[in-house]
């Protein structure tokens, strides 16, 4: 196990450099930038996530030598104040090198449009992320995987009919759209006011005791975190029931069932450690959508700034170092949580090695 662990850790580099590589290939092809961007915003258009650029008043139809789009009418040294300002009058490969050098080092650099480091803008957001991923993979985990035995070991039976239902309808509805149903119903959209629209804590957090500010904590978190959960539980519960059901029609279940084992010690004794296997493996992907992507609607609607907000928002306004700094450490996190599937992976199970691999 350690030579497999030691493999890995040397891939975790050459993976995140191949990562960055396409990212910032992409990023010099893709339309509109930074430049452009401002460039818009000084001569008062509209600028979408394609690049393009909507003119929302009068605009001068002059045009200069630039090779901007957006760049009629706005003086040149304006336009070459701008390339400066971003970094963009050194040559292609110059900024890639150095763009490697100082990520190597953990220098993300400072956000174009805030005056804060790529570093101190994600540390501020990580909270959010880590409270919504964590909570909603743990729920999820607790309803998922006892729903999905209960339903493998009364298969065909009324309650796995009534529950699969229910699990499809969960599915079914788009997890923004339940959000603003709890918020019509429970935070005061339509009826009842029970839980705050905003935020994760209130304006008074830091005058509360101890118990209060858990209380307040978990008052704010409760719609999101249902919300996701909601979203996210029905495919693990499949998995995990199919998971079962796979491993108790196998030949070494009917043979314990005939030396006279009991169901239960059957079903946690030997089922149950084969069948968390596939589960364990789609942990990580579950975590790292829980963190980052999957909670950037849930963040949106509940005005909650965490890092799938900060990461769209720095794609709408072509912030490239907060668009890779974002992007790195979700790589990363993500490369760490595989590996540690892997390990847990032969921990559950003694005959998976490893090392022969």
């Amino acid at each position: 196990m350690r030579n497999y662990i030691f493999k890995r850790l040397l891939l975790i580099p050459l993976t995140l450099l191949g990562i960055l590589t396409i990212n910032f290939a992409i990023i010099q092809l893709a339309p509109g930038g930074p430049v452009e961007y401002m460039l818009a915003k000084y001569q008062g258009m509209n600028v979408d996530a394609t690049g393009s650029f909507k003119a929302s008043g009068d605009i001068s139809a002059s045009t200069n030598s630039s090779s901007y789009q957006g760049s009629k009418g706005v003086d040149e040294d304006m336009v070459e104040i701008l390339k400066k300002q971003f970094g963009f009058d050194k040559p292609l490969h110059e900024r890639y090198f150095k763009m490697l050098k100082d990520y190597a080092a953990f220098d993300f650099g400072k956000s174009y449009y805030q005056e804060k480091s790529v570093l101190t803008l994600i540390a501020e957001r990580m909270p959010v992320s880590i409270s919504l991923g964590l909570w909603s993979t743990l729920i999820i985990y607790l309803i998922s995987i006892p729903l999905g035995i209960k339903k493998a070991l009364a298969d065909g039976t009324k309650f796995d009919a009534c529950t699969t239902m229910a699990v499809i309808v969960g599915s079914a509805i788009p997890v923004f759209l339940f959000a603003v149903f709890l918020i019509v119903f429970l935070a005061g959209g339509t009826y009842w006011h029970i839980f705050p629209l905003r935020g994760l804590t209130s304006d008074n957090f830091e005058n509360l005791s101890l118990l209060g500010q858990i209380k307040d904590y978990f008052w704010h978190i409760t719609l999101p975190v249902l919300s996701i959960v909601i979203g996210g539980f029905a495919g693990l519960t499949m998995l995990t029931k199919n998971s079962f059901l796979d491993e108790l029609g196998k030949q070494y279940i009917l043979t314990a069932r005939a030396k006279g084992l009991d169901e239960k010690q059957i079903l946690y004794k030997h089922v149950f450690r084969n069948a968390m296997l596939i589960i364990i493996a789609g942990f990580p992907s579950l975590l790292i959508k829980m963190l980052f992507t999957g909670s950037v609607l849930i963040e949106v609607v509940f005005s909650l700034n965490g890092l799938g907000l900060l990461g769209y928002e720095a794609i709408m306004t072509r912030d490239y170092p907060v668009i890779f700094g974002t992007l790195y450490i979700f790589a990363l996190l993500g490369l760490v949580l595989k590996l540690l599937s892997d390990i847990t992976y032969a921990l559950v199970d003694p005959r998976i090695n490893f090392d022969k691999i």
